[in-house]
């Protein structure tokens, strides 16, 4: 594991404080130094339970919705142009104690999308993103299309 530099943890905090995502109910709770490795921790709580008494549908996927936009951006630099374009989720079992999510992105990865935006003007990359419980049994699969191109000279 990679250690968390002081700006992942000021980054960190800073999005924990930001209104739109403060208003899921997660909280990151990690960002490699990096930035290819990030956590997130969703508590079933007042402002996240739903009528039912489990985690609500929309704090689930607002929980993971900016997580690989934003370290595609960080690892990929102000060269490119991300975007989230479409997303699905699948809701396995209802979510009634903390669920956690684990980011990860790789040098390969990184490596072919600079590779292939040499010769195509923009791609699109899905990610998989599970939230489980603290026994590992995944609540929520979430896939998101994120879209990528090189940003443009004026």
């Amino acid at each position: 594991m990679v250690s968390e530099s002081w700006r992942t943890k000021v980054f960190r905090w800073t999005m924990n404080l930001w209104p739109c995502y403060r208003g899921t109910g997660a909280r990151i709770t990690y960002v490699a130094r990096d930035w290819k490795e990030f956590r997130v921790k969703l508590p079933l709580s007042l402002r996240t339970r739903n009528y039912v008494g489990s985690i609500f549908g929309g704090s689930l996927y607002a929980a993971v919705d900016p997580i690989y936009m934003l370290m595609l951006i960080k690892c990929l630099g102000s060269g490119y142009v991300v975007w989230n374009k479409a997303s699905t989720i699948r809701f396995r079992r209802p979510g009634r104690s903390t669920l956690t999510a684990t980011f990860k992105l790789d040098d390969g990865e990184l490596d072919e999308i600079k590779h292939r935006l040499e010769t195509e003007p923009k791609l699109d990359r899905t990610y998989h993103v599970e939230l489980a419980d603290a026994n590992g049994i995944v609540h929520a699969e979430i896939d998101e299309i994120i879209h990528i191109s090189k940003k443009r000279k004026p």
